[in-house]
């Protein structure tokens, strides 16, 4: 079969806000090709993500997305492997290509695995789909007593792993120190504690050390990004000083970025999102290196359930990689985005939805509540104008 059409759905809250919350706005692919559809999402600005796709030709290493995936066979996942190198080549970092092509490479997979009749899981190479075991992922209060009081309602909710992120953490060592107390407190002393530093801390190592006693007496599993995904040394001075394991990896725009985390930045946890990092295969090689590595593999998703269950796909053979990231704090833009629905079961752990690719079905009604209209237009021609569901 030959892929026959890419759409692109921009959708988005009436308002967005500058809370760190991905699930705000979407953009969503739609693949087309032989007779089947499948979808995707990209992690990452939308309308840059649609130009990526269209803009015209700067020059030879420096092309539309698009022109490297429409009309091409897709047959196998050599095929998509294929078109992979050659987005990688004609466009590479001069769009921002590996973020646009992501949505469209986890789509391919569930095109081939919906033509096929196989979950994408299985198309990656792997044997059994295990059970994994989410942590409630949230923001953390404006107040220790928020933080607190979040922590106590998902313990309530039947969680017994939670991740609190981002602001104000970082910003004040007495108060990061009552938010982590409240966080143990609030989610009991068997519960597993998650901390994301959202970046906040650039490559200030010291700044970072200081808060490694009070992770430490809270008992927390892991310190999440303290620093830029870039800044590997940083990480690794980190780490030869902490007794809490560092992860990270979410920023990673290819294969060669997380695999430099692990192999450089001494990470005990490789966090990936299939949405930003070129889909499905590089983070599969990803999951392969780190299980290799003994680094311990996790996904990273904070939107839609169509995300979550790409970013499952990966590592879901991989028994004694757990943990997985579940938000629970989402807009209603990606609750509604699916009919789907991933949740926990009475065990407290959850499966991938059954059914050949992702196993995902998408809300058309969703694409039309929250759709955002765009046109772009250069030199007079309609590049770009949204698509109906």
């Amino acid at each position: 079969m030959r892929i026959d059409a890419v759409d692109f759905f921009y959708l988005s809250m009436p308002e967005v806000t500058t809370a760190a919350d991905g699930s705000q706005d979407a953009l969503v692919v739609r693949v087309s090709a032989g007779g089947h559809v499948g979808w995707g999402e990209c992690e990452a600005a939308p309308l840059p993500s649609i130009a990526a796709w269209i803009a015209p030709m700067s020059h030879g290493a420096c092309r539309p997305v698009g022109a490297s995936v429409l009309g091409r066979r897709l047959s196998g996942p050599e095929d998509i492997a294929a078109i992979a190198h050659d987005v990688a080549y004609n466009s590479m970092d001069l769009l921002q290509a590996a973020h646009t092509w992501s949505g469209v490479e986890i789509a391919l997979w569930d095109v081939l695995g919906r033509a096929r009749g196989e979950p994408v899981w299985r198309l990656l190479g792997q044997d059994r789909a295990h059970p994994k075991l989410p942590y409630a992922s949230v923001l953390f209060g404006k107040t220790p007593e928020e933080t607190g009081a979040a922590a106590r309602a998902i313990r309530g909710a039947g969680f017994t792993a939670a991740k609190f992120g981002w602001s104000p953490f970082g910003l004040d060592l007495a108060e990061d120190i009552r938010h982590l107390e409240a966080a143990r407190a609030g989610l009991g002393e068997d519960g597993i504690l998650l901390i994301d530093a959202g970046q906040i801390f650039g490559e200030d190592t010291e700044a970072a050390a200081l808060r490694l006693p009070a992770l430490a007496a809270a008992r927390a599993a892991w310190l999440e990004e303290p620093f830029g995904g870039s800044a590997l040394g940083a990480y690794a001075a980190l780490a030869a000083r902490s007794s809490v394991p560092l992860a990270g990896g979410e920023a990673a725009h290819n294969a060669d970025m997380a695999e430099h985390l692990i192999d450089f930045g001494r990470a005990g946890f490789v966090q990936i999102d299939t949405g930003r990092i070129g889909g499905l295969a590089p983070a599969r090689r990803v999951a392969l290196k780190a299980a290799a590595a003994g680094v311990t593999y996790v996904n990273h998703t904070f939107t839609s359930n169509l995300a979550l269950s790409a970013s499952l796909q990966p590592y879901v053979g991989l028994q004694d990689h757990r943990l997985c990231e579940y938000p629970t704090g989402l807009q209603p833009l990606a609750r509604d985005l699916t009919v789907t629905r991933i949740a926990p079961g009475p065990d407290g752990l959850i499966r991938l939805p059954e059914g050949p690719g992702l196993g995902v079905e998408v809300n058309p009604d969703a694409l039309t509540c929250y759709a955002v209209e765009v046109e772009i237009k250069v030199a007079g021609r309609v590049l770009f104008a949204s698509g109906k569901p």
